[in-house]
């Protein structure tokens, strides 16, 4: 097997285990042997099951950031415009938690905060850079401060969740609350 079909081989494979049991209960054996391939090559492209799990990650949030950022939805302003990118990408987060991590993962992992933060770091810059490439931003450089301090803020906010939140429907529960009583306030500061 070429390289790239042995990688996309080991990332199906653990996308689809992580998906059925989470991140935490998911071995490396396990995902060789769904891969149909040795643990030991696995390790040869992979250093470990958390950086398979870092690239999955960052195929599906390139891909969504994508089609987030080029989306021909039609809005009324450029506030509702800002408000539904936000929502969208938090709903992002939320799935990348929830389908790929696990909240055990999140909530018991000495690991994960550290792991979090940089997946929160790496999806603000994909997103500030993917949201300057817009018309409203590229012609206007003096939003781009503003939006800068929105996605750092809601992509603090919206990570809290996975640490302060006890069971699922809290996190909803604290997304609608950002969402109604947080959002507006962010946006109206970085217009």
């Amino acid at each position: 097997m070429e390289v790239e079909k042995i990688k996309e081989s080991v990332k199906k494979a653990a996308r689809e285990l992580f998906r059925k049991y989470g991140y935490h209960k998911t071995s490396v054996n396990e995902i060789a042997k769904k891969a149909r391939i040795a643990k030991a090559t696995i390790y040869k492209y992979f250093d470990s099951k958390e950086h398979i799990l870092d690239a999955i990650l960052m195929d599906y949030l390139h891909t969504n950031v994508h089609d987030i950022v080029n989306s021909k939805a039609a809005f009324a302003n450029e506030e509702e415009h800002l408000k539904t990118l936000v929502m969208r990408t938090c709903r992002l987060s939320f799935t990348v938690c929830n389908e790929f991590i696990g909240w055990e993962f999140v909530r018991e992992n000495t690991n994960s905060q550290e792991f979090l933060k940089h997946l929160s770091d790496e999806l603000e810059s994909l997103l500030l850079s993917a949201y300057l490439q817009l018309d409203t931003f590229k012609n206007n450089p003096g939003r781009r401060e503003g939006l800068a301090f929105l996605l750092k803020a809601s992509k603090s906010i919206v990570f809290s969740f996975a640490f302060t939140s006890v069971s699922d429907a809290d996190v909803r529960k604290n997304f609608v609350s950002f969402q109604k009583e947080i959002l507006p306030f962010l946006v109206k500061a970085a217009l």
